[in-house]
């Protein structure tokens, strides 16, 4: 898939500000995707990345994009998330001396084939600054509405894997007989889940079955 899609879906998820709607556009945008795309996907629309922190800042984004030039030139193939990645990977693998110089030949690279938005997107991803109101609940929604299933699986998967991204493609490739293979494991940390609400302590009861209370 071009990631010149995600660049737009980002772009009209950040123009409205109805949660309902951001749900929508990424749940629709999710069901084109298929395996790792899907990963990445649910990954970059929240801000983050598959490697972790790769070490750029904005004095190498500014420096690959004053080598790479203006916009993306005419007769360029148009960027895939998949390669994308796959530059990011070799950012995050490489060391060594001149790494440096390396990391900013590799953005470079990806800058002469992107156009202004998306390097605006990728100079974002890269220091972790996308903003455009898809936090991880709601892309955790978007997922479950994607793959038509309640949002608690999804968040249970979420607590026991830690990776939206790997969450996001199970749940759309598996269902629920995928996420049911995310559990506690010994030695892995637990994300905290947030609480559900209910109307009165009847309905509370009803839902949990035996429970104790405390004052808050």
């Amino acid at each position: 898939m071009e990631f010149r899609r995600l660049v737009e879906l980002s772009a009209r998820v950040r123009a409205t500000s109805k949660k309902s709607e951001k749900i929508g556009l990424i749940a629709d945008f999710l069901r084109w995707t298929h395996g790792k795309e899907t990963e990445l996907a649910a990954l970059y629309l929240t801000g983050a990345l598959p490697q972790g922190r790769i070490g750029v800042g904005w004095r190498a984004i500014e420096e690959a994009g004053e080598e790479a030039g203006g916009g993306k030139a005419d007769g360029r193939t148009s960027l895939g998330m998949e390669e994308v990645d796959a530059a990011f990977n070799r950012i995050a693998s490489d060391q060594g001396p001149g790494l440096s110089d390396r990391k900013i030949g590799v953005l470079e690279e990806l800058f002469r084939r992107a156009d202004p938005e998306e390097r605006r997107f990728l100079g974002e991803l890269l220091i972790g600054e996308v903003r455009q109101g898809a936090l991880e609940g709601i892309v955790l929604e978007a997922v479950a509405k994607a793959a038509g299933m309640p949002a608690p699986e999804v968040r249970r998967a979420m607590m026991f894997s830690g990776s939206i991204g790997e969450v996001a493609r199970v749940a759309l490739e598996e269902g629920s007989a995928g996420l049911s293979r995310f559990t506690a494991r010994l030695f892995s940390p637990v994300a905290p889940m947030l609480a559900n609400g209910a109307d009165d302590v009847t309905e509370a009861l009803e839902r949990l079955g035996e429970a104790a209370f405390e004052f808050k």
